[in-house]
């Protein structure tokens, strides 16, 4: 009689699996959750960090740059820099305004952190001195959220359809899209509003003895309606309204303004009255390219256009909603879009993510299929069969799990998974290798081997996942940006591997007994066994190594030959064989040309050059597709919402919108096309005196810009004399490109001053001249036209004509009424200077500061480089006698003498690679406690572990042969 083999858990656990009618069932419901999964995980291109912004913007009218500086921005900055999660406080303190930007730690939760932002703020307004002009703060936060996954922009090749019609059509889609599930923020970028614009004369206003105080009252009394009630009549109740609204223009230039002469004085006589849309304070347009035949477009097209952009809730799948989105688009066709108007998609991430989303899918069914032919060529067919049921079942049950964990399907996940798909095999090939053996040696009937085999095998897998486990899990625990980034790849490696090593233990079994039951004993040994050929190789190549005196020698010459080729091959890295960056380009389907004029340009100017600058794309093979946008910014991206470009509408700021054609389209990459027109567009840049930028989505987390110097010093003056040779050091390094910096140029201001003593003896005061000024200059809507046809109000503007505005002078012909009634022109108690406008203050932690941002183009491609060449060229550059102290991964702590601090892709770069190397020491500890636990044994486990510094030999070589970068894919490898 057999004596009963003594079982460990595995043995166990695969003994009561294998023949159980439960075993079946439960694979199939992980499989089933598994389709599940891929059903309702949201898909998406990139990971959801959960970020959040908050700009806030106090006023400060008429006061300068640093007086917004010392009263409003620093005790601002005070009161933030106390709440609990903010990791960084950025300002902006500039004439009249202090703009602060707020950046919490990432993973706090928006709500929460919105609501610590408000309290802090509302709890502290006693810092705002009564009466001292400061307005009250208003708080816009921003988030991931608030990127839009979808934009279209309307168009038309017909001359008379303009952009204030393309406006309107846009409003009247907006509500549509609103309808559909999932939809979040909706904007309309560009197009003119519609506006009554009044534009006074203010000599025929002082020939009828008219102020503008006048017209203002004339317009407000005359939109003036009230409801009172109802009055009984007969038995009935009959409703009352007193007065009318202005509905039409014509009523609105018939309004009474005064009596002069006892003859009533109509708005009309005083004023021209037109309906137009509002003076341009943006310009967009549209434009096709040389590919644009593959979107049925004509080449050469530039017109006028708007866009809409619509971003998604929280949790909901892009995919889903931008096809909802589309399919609402076709059903407006001819509806509230005319046939006359161009409906063009200029971003979809929903196709996107499904693409990438396809791709990575793709990779991950050729991954587990190799491996599974690779088992048919060693194993046989049947026990590939298992194994590739067994992997099937484990990535199931991972994606579930992954989805049970938060996270979405993006090209990170799923990295994951691919990335994991080697190791996930390991247990289901080991116990299927061993139960295979069991077979060839025929000892035992199969239902008896299996539970053997895998207790044979079950303590050094259980420990070889767990071993795989602690090297993985640890880097869940990167900070930064690049932490919520790659979390998905430790915890879904880590989640697949638990599952793939309960796979091995019960399904395996179960499904191989029921593959080989009939054909137990088929393989049973017949006479000796014949040596592998692996072991002969295995056996000549060790018998140098351990006979006798010479073995010694050959082991000391072996270890040394592994210590050179670790060696040479950190080397390669010193040599540039192996380029150093955060993460490798990816090949996207669109890139932004950003331009910042000189500060004062005219946005009219700032259009031109942005035409120009797409004239250079529009002849590029690849591109489909363009739009411009002057004076406001494009739909922002993650990239752009970490840089905050949602901020600029200055009249000198713009940029162009470039999509390229499908990528399976076309030979070259987004970065190699994007690096090809840098050049040209920056000869234009030259030209104007503009700067000039190539903004590509990044790979990973965005920063302010690839390359960055903080520049801190005691005063204004001296940062920025600091800034000016390091961006001279920036503009002489080989391959430093798209440079620029925070330092304004000179813009020409006029000040009119009011003689308050003689303001006072005429009766007027300095707010009433202030007020005039005001009104003139910038408009003021002193009423609205009611128009039922117009879904957004229409504005009564009354201000100067634009040609009595172009000279400062006709501003002191404006004339202010005294509490007499007499009619003070300004020329009488007022002067014109002409200054300069004040330089913007920046502060980042409450350090002021000076910023120079560049990139990295050419052979490395990595700002790393440009970064090391600068710093050690500005040892030897001194300022008023002293060097530029530099900070790599701190703020200095002084700033009394020029300091610089290297922030940017670095400074991501420096946190990575540091908690990734932390992450991996703390794995290499686990491990080694493992293997201790497992062997009993303080140097066995240093035997076991000694092959891992020989990755190196494989890992750097194999990168320079293969042409490619190191970066955090290859420190997680």
């Amino acid at each position: 009689m057999r004596d009963e083999p003594r079982l460990g858990v595995s043995g166990h656990i695969a003994r009561a699996f294998q023949a159980s009618e439960i075993t079946p069932l439960i694979a199939l419901f992980g499989f089933l959750l598994g389709l599940f999964a891929v059903l309702v995980t949201p898909r998406e291109e990139e990971p959801q960090i959960d970020v959040t912004f908050a700009n806030v913007f106090i006023p400060y009218p008429g006061a300068s740059a640093t007086e917004v500086e010392s009263l409003v921005t620093t005790p601002a900055e005070r009161i933030v820099s106390e709440i609990d999660g903010v990791e960084y406080v950025y300002s902006a303190s500039s004439p009249g305004m202090a703009v602060l930007t707020v950046r919490f730690y990432v993973g706090e939760p928006r709500t929460e952190a919105i609501v610590r932002l408000y309290n802090a703020f509302f709890s502290n307004l006693d810092w705002l001195p009564a009466n001292s002009g400061v307005g009250m703060p208003l708080i816009k936060p921003m988030g991931i959220d608030d990127v839009p996954i979808f934009a279209v922009t309307l168009w038309s090749a017909e001359p008379d359809i303009g952009s204030g019609d393309l406006l309107r059509i846009a409003h009247a889609v907006e509500p549509e899209l609103q309808r559909v599930p999932g939809t979040r923020d909706i904007e309309t970028i560009g197009g003119a509003e519609r506006v009554v614009r009044v534009e006074f004369d203010p000599e025929r206003l002082a020939a009828y003895g008219l102020a503008l105080d006048d017209l203002r009252r004339a317009l407000s009394v005359a939109n003036a309606v009230a409801e009172p009630g109802g009055i009984v009549d007969d038995g009935r109740e009959m409703l009352v309204q007193a007065g009318t609204f202005l509905m039409t223009p014509e009523e609105i230039a018939d309004v009474v303004v005064g009596v002069h002469d006892g003859v009533p004085v109509l708005l009309r006589d005083v004023a021209r009255v037109v309906t137009e849309g509002e003076r341009p304070q943006r310009y967009v347009s549209f434009g096709s390219g040389t590919a644009a035949g593959t979107a049925g477009i004509a080449p050469g097209v530039h017109v006028p256009a708007v866009t809409l952009t619509v971003a998604k809730k929280p949790g909901q799948n892009a995919v889903d909603v931008a096809a909802a989105l589309q399919r609402r688009l076709e059903q407006l066709r001819g509806v509230a879009i005319p046939d006359q108007v161009q409906v063009t998609v200029t971003r979809d991430y929903g196709i996107t993510a499904a693409d990438k989303a396809q791709t990575l899918i793709r990779k991950l069914v050729f991954a587990t299929l190799s491996v599974i032919v690779l088992v048919l060529f060693t194993l046989g067919r049947r026990e590939a069969f298992v194994v590739g049921a067994a992997v099937i079942v484990t990535l199931a049950i991972t994606l579930f799990a992954s989805w049970a964990w938060g996270f979405t399907l993006n090209r990170v996940s799923l990295f994951a998974l691919i990335f994991s798909i080697g190791i996930l095999v390991d247990d289901a090939i080991v116990v299927v290798e061993n139960i295979h053996r069991h077979m060839q040696l025929g000892q035992l009937p199969l239902s008896e081997a299996i539970p053997v085999a895998v207790d044979e095998v079950g303590g050094p897998t259980i420990l070889a996942t767990f071993t795989v486990i602690a090297a993985l899990l640890p880097m869940a625990f990167v900070s930064g940006l690049m932490g919520p980034y790659m979390r998905p790849i430790p915890i879904n490696a880590s989640t697949g591997m638990l599952i793939s090593l309960a796979v091995a233990f019960t399904f395996t079994p179960w499904l191989y007994r029921r593959l080989f039951l009939r054909s137990a004993h088929a393989h049973a040994p017949v006479g000796r066994p014949v040596e592998d050929p692996l072991q002969r190789l295995f056996t000549r190549i060790m018998h140098p190594l351990l006979n006798g005196a010479a073995g010694g020698r050959n082991r000391w010459l072996l270890l040394a030959t592994l210590l050179l080729l670790i060696a040479l091959s950190l080397a390669l890295v010193s040599v540039r064989a192996v380029v150093m960056k955060m993460l490798p380009f990816d090949n996207k389907s669109e890139f932004q040309v950003m331009l910042d004029m000189p500060e004062g340009t005219p946005l009219e100017t700032t259009e031109r050059v942005l035409q120009e600058l797409s004239v250079v794309l529009r002849q590029v093979p690849e591109v489909m597709h363009y739009q411009i946008y002057a004076g406001t910014s494009a739909p922002i991206t993650f990239n752009g919402l970490v840089r905050q470009y949602y901020l600029r509408k200055e009249p000198w700021q713009g940029d162009i919108q470039v999509e390229l054609v499908d990528k399976h389209e076309r030979k070259r990459k987004s970065h190699q096309i994007a690096a090809s027109v840098r050049a040209p567009l920056a000869e234009i840049g030259v030209r104007y005196g503009a700067s000039v930028r190539i903004v590509e989505v990044p790979p990973g987390p965005p920063v302010l810009s690839p390359l960055v110097a903080e520049i801190y010093g005691p005063d204004q003056a001296r940062r920025v004399a600091a800034a000016s040779v390091v961006r001279e050091l920036f503009e002489t390094t080989p391959d430093v490109v798209d440079i620029d910096d925070s330092i304004e140029a000179p813009q020409l201001k006029f000040v009119i001053a009011v003689d308050r003593a003689r303001a006072a003896r005429l009766g007027v005061s300095q707010s009433d001249a202030v007020r005039a000024i005001a009104t003139a200059v910038g408009g003021e809507d002193m009423s609205y036209l009611h128009d039922e046809n117009s879904s957004v109000p229409v504005p009564v503007r009354v201000e100067m004509p634009d040609a009595a505005k172009a000279r400062v002078e006709a501003l002191l012909t404006l004339r202010v009424r005294s509490p007499a009634g007499a009619l003070v022109p300004l020329s009488e108690i007022a002067d014109v200077h002409e200054t300069v406008r004040d330089q913007t203050i920046q502060h980042k932690n409450l350090l002021p500061v000076v910023y120079v941002t560049g990139d990295v183009a050419g052979a490395t491609d990595s700002p790393l480089y440009g970064m090391r060449a600068i710093a050690a060229a500005l040892v030897d550059r001194l300022i008023d006698g002293r060097a530029i102290e530099q900070f790599h991964t701190v703020q200095p702590e002084e700033t009394w003498a020029p300091s610089l601090k290297w922030d940017g892709e670095w400074q991501v770069t420096f946190e990575t690679f540091r908690d990734m190397g932390a992450a991996y020491a703390v794995g290499l500890v686990l491990i080694y406690l493992l293997v201790v636990a497992q062997f009993r044994s303080y140097g066995v486990p240093l035997i076991i572990m000694a092959p891992i510094p020989l990755t190196i030999i494989g890992i750097m070589p194999g990168h320079a042969l293969l042409g490619q970068q190191f970066g955090a894919p290859s420190m997680i490898g």
